[in-house]
């Protein structure tokens, strides 16, 4: 006999357990029925992508993060390390079969070889939300709206911060910078996870800044205090960086984006903030990241921006685009503390004798339509061996048939293991009614 095969999982990387996996897709489908009703499409991309599609696109960190590998063809392939890149390719690919602007949405696993941490992983899943095909502040404003309306729809109370690229960019740019402004931009952007002291240092020693080049930035980065309102800061910065034509955009798109988020029902939700910076090369507008309230721990749980000149790399094509990313495992840390979703009690039915068994499994059948999640007892053993089990697979509410119950009266019983409550004589025709009502007063206990 061969040695048994010790089984263990790469670091980075795990198995999810029944429940945490049906929450997951509990929340998989909250965020598509946002997108859906935002008019987005779903689409899907390959895992794998030719490495020449994703190297040298978002960073040299991401490019040090890739799953890269020769397969058995010899290709250079990589795993995706996010979806924004393969949405790229996928547009250019296919810009004769699609409609203009295209709003899409894409739920799917990405992988980073990255250190993990609390949150973060080496696979995860990512849940990316796009309009491709317009220049316009509106898709923009479409977007975070879009980011809220999910976050808020699985129950997160946030935060979200915007700014845009073109306002570091010329600052950097005004204080002879420009030529670090990569570097910068990635240091800053880990302001909110390291804290102000190390990105200080990291600016002095990776980006050869002196002290008052430092403070200089911190400076500018404080103008968007949380204390002054949207409009003051943008006149701020405007003054700080006079008539810059591209800074001037900048602060002007953002100025028709913070005019059509102050028309939504939610505008305290978003904040100005400089230091907001996103550190993938590709973005070239806004920027924007979302923090879960009193969970800032956790980090970012939405984030994106504009990236007018991606597609570019693959097409001529001018295919202008923005776009967002939800982290769902992040967010389900911020969860950690819900109820475990809509399909929590499923009803146990059990099984008295093999020649009432179809009669059950159909009493099962007709729970189902009405929404009720039914399952039938595996197997014929004792009562209570089938008690104990459905008691230890979390499960509330169990159905349990007499034979004489079904063929005579055709009624049956529904036990309450959690406070050891029976309802007997309940007719079989009125046993959905009963869970229902039954699980209704449940919630309100």
């Amino acid at each position: 006999m061969s040695e048994r095969i010790v089984p263990r999982i790469l670091k980075g990387f795990r198995d999810l357990l029944p429940e945490e996996a049906a929450k997951r897709q509990q929340l998989i489908g909250e965020l598509c029925k946002v997108f859906s009703t935002a008019s987005f499409v779903p689409i899907e991309t390959p895992a794998l992508e030719y490495s020449e599609i994703l190297l040298g696109k978002g960073s040299g960190e991401t490019d040090k993060q890739m799953y890269r590998f020769s397969d058995n063809g010899g290709r250079d392939v990589a795993l995706r390390f996010d979806l924004t890149l393969p949405l790229a390719r996928y547009v250019s690919m296919h810009a004769n079969e699609l409609s203009f602007p295209l709003r899409r949405y894409h739920i799917a696993p990405v992988w980073r070889a990255e250190k993990p941490q609390k949150g973060r992983y080496r696979e995860f899943l990512q849940c990316d939300f796009d309009i491709v095909g317009s220049h316009s502040p509106i898709c923009d404003a479409e977007i975070l709206l879009v980011a809220h309306r999910a976050l808020r729809s699985l129950g997160v109370e946030h935060e979200i911060r915007l700014s845009d690229r073109r306002i570091l960019d010329t600052f950097f740019k005004n204080l002879g910078l420009g030529a670090k402004t990569q570097a910068l931009l990635r240091s800053i952007d880990k302001l909110e996870k390291i804290g102000r002291e190390a990105v200080g240092e990291e600016l002095k020693i990776q980006s050869d800044l002196n002290e008052k080049q430092v403070a200089d930035i911190f400076a500018f980065l404080e103008l968007s205090s949380p204390t002054r309102s949207k409009w003051e800061i943008i006149c701020e910065v405007a003054k700080a960086l006079g008539e810059e034509p591209s800074a001037k955009n900048g602060l002007s798109q953002l100025e028709g984006i913070l005019a059509y988020l102050d028309s939504c029902s939610s505008p305290e939700c978003f904040r100005l903030d400089l230091s907001v910076a996103r550190g993938l090369d590709y973005y070239t507008g806004c920027v924007f990241e979302t923090y879960a309230k009193g969970k800032e721990d956790v980090g970012s749980i939405s984030s994106g921006g504009r990236y007018d000149d991606l597609a570019g790399l693959y097409s001529k094509n001018s295919l202008p685009g923005v776009g967002a990313s939800i982290g769902l495992d992040r967010v389900m840390l911020c969860l950690e503390d819900l109820h475990r979703n809509d399909r929590e009690d499923p009803v146990m039915l059990t099984l008295s004798d093999r020649e009432s068994a179809p009669e059950i499994f159909s009493i099962a059948e007709l729970l189902r339509n009405r929404g009720i999640v039914a399952e039938v007892f595996h197997d014929f053993i004792k009562l209570s061996k089938q008690l104990r089990i459905a008691d230890r697979r979390g499960m509330r509410f169990v159905v349990l048939f007499t034979s004489d119950g079904l063929r005579e009266s055709k009624t049956c019983s529904i036990k309450d293991l959690r406070n050891s409550l029976q309802h007997d004589e309940i007719p079989t025709s009125q046993l959905a009614d009963k869970l229902l009502e039954m699980r209704k007063n449940a919630k309100k206990n």
